[in-house]
């Protein structure tokens, strides 16, 4: 995040390819179509560019990702105010149905519309981008600890390890994934 605050090009591409699948989804749940969709990711990210500065998690889960919410909801009204506004007025029961296919902005829902299958792929991407990062083994002793849910003392015996160091290295890889998910800052 810090880095995408320092307006870092690999960064920025980072948190496009961690949040926009997210953000299009939440568009979809709200009724856009692909196009308007597209259009309201993108202007998602421009806003987020202008006020990322600004943002301070809070230390708790899906504080950016709520912050993220706010920003795409308020996008997804303007896009419906904009078609409401933008409609041609037409006469009789055409006009009847032209207004019954607009998008009611009150629609969008006040919390962010997002399922348990869209967090996991949330947590994969970020998974994936931060993977890299780490020695193998490492990795492998996270993985065993928090993705496999192996008990410690079992994953500190398979690497001749204390159970403090398998939790060292659970916490600093957990650490680094919430900051990848904007959660902390480091």
């Amino acid at each position: 995040m810090s880095r995408a605050r320092e307006r870092e090009s690999s960064a920025w591409s980072e948190l496009v390819d961690l949040y926009g699948p997210l953000v299009a989804h939440w568009c979809y749940r709200c009724g856009l179509d692909t196009h308007a969709a597209a259009d309201c990711v993108q202007d998602t990210f421009a806003s987020v560019v202008k006020s990322l500065v600004s943002f301070r998690g809070q230390r708790e889960t899906g504080a950016f990702r709520a912050w993220l919410w706010t920003i795409t909801a308020n996008k997804i009204r303007d896009h419906q105010r904009r078609v409401r506004r933008d409609a041609d007025p037409v006469g009789g029961s055409t006009a009847l149905r032209s207004l019954e296919q607009l998008p009611d902005p009150s629609l969008v829902p006040d919390t962010e519309p997002t399922n348990p299958a869209q967090l996991d792929q949330l947590f994969a991407r970020a998974v994936e981008q931060v993977r890299g990062e780490f020695e193998t083994r490492t990795w492998e002793i996270f993985e065993r600890s928090v993705i496999d849910l192996i008990q410690t003392a079992q994953v500190a015996r398979e690497f001749q390890l204390s159970p403090a160091a398998v939790r060292q290295v659970r916490s600093r890889v957990l650490r680094r994934l919430r900051q990848q998910l904007g959660d902390i800052e480091l």
